[in-house]
């Protein structure tokens, strides 16, 4: 059994603005951080194809702490500012890293992954963690791509916004 999902094509419009509100009618009503979180990497990585995880770190003190995903096991601990999720959320913006065995410091969690994206998550005006992404593939995510998860960053972000999580997890 592959953990890739290789069967949906890339999201391109207007299927990505369907799928964008279908991401926010899912959370828009669920008060809770860790519901939410795992809902969300369950919806892109059933709708984003060729990824083989799809996840979040929280960011606790200085150090990223593995979230919901979906995928292999995980490494459930980065220091900020190290690999591309550290190096992400300590810079406060996305990356998208073509080949992750040229990006310096990288950490491997899945020998399978080849390129991966990491977007910045917000809630009461700090970074909170990253919505990490990982492919099998090299040189698979597309400016498009980067778009449309960006954009859902910004809807998990205001699912997320208010929950007391965030004062209980810093």
């Amino acid at each position: 059994m592959s953990t890739s999902n290789e069967t949906n094509s890339k999201i391109e419009p207007p299927l990505s603005t369907t799928l964008l509100k279908s991401l926010r009618v899912l959370l828009e009503d669920e008060p809770d951080t860790i519901a939410n979180l795992a809902n969300a990497s369950a919806f892109i990585f059933e709708h984003l194809s060729k990824v083989n995880w799809v996840g979040f770190y929280l960011l606790k003190e200085e150090t990223l702490v593995l979230g919901p995903f979906q995928g292999k096991p995980a490494c459930v601990r980065i220091q900020n500012g190290k690999g591309v999720c550290g190096t992400a959320t300590k810079a406060d913006k996305t990356y998208v890293v073509p080949n992750v065995h040229e990006f310096p410091g990288h950490i491997a969690c899945d020998a399978a992954s080849k390129s991966e994206i990491v977007i910045p998550l917000h809630a009461n005006g700090a970074v909170v963690g990253c919505l990490d992404i990982d492919s099998p593939e090299y040189d698979r995510f597309s400016q498009a791509d980067r778009e449309w998860l960006e954009e859902a960053g910004k809807i998990i972000e205001q699912a997320i916004k208010n929950d007391v999580f965030w004062k209980e997890l810093n």
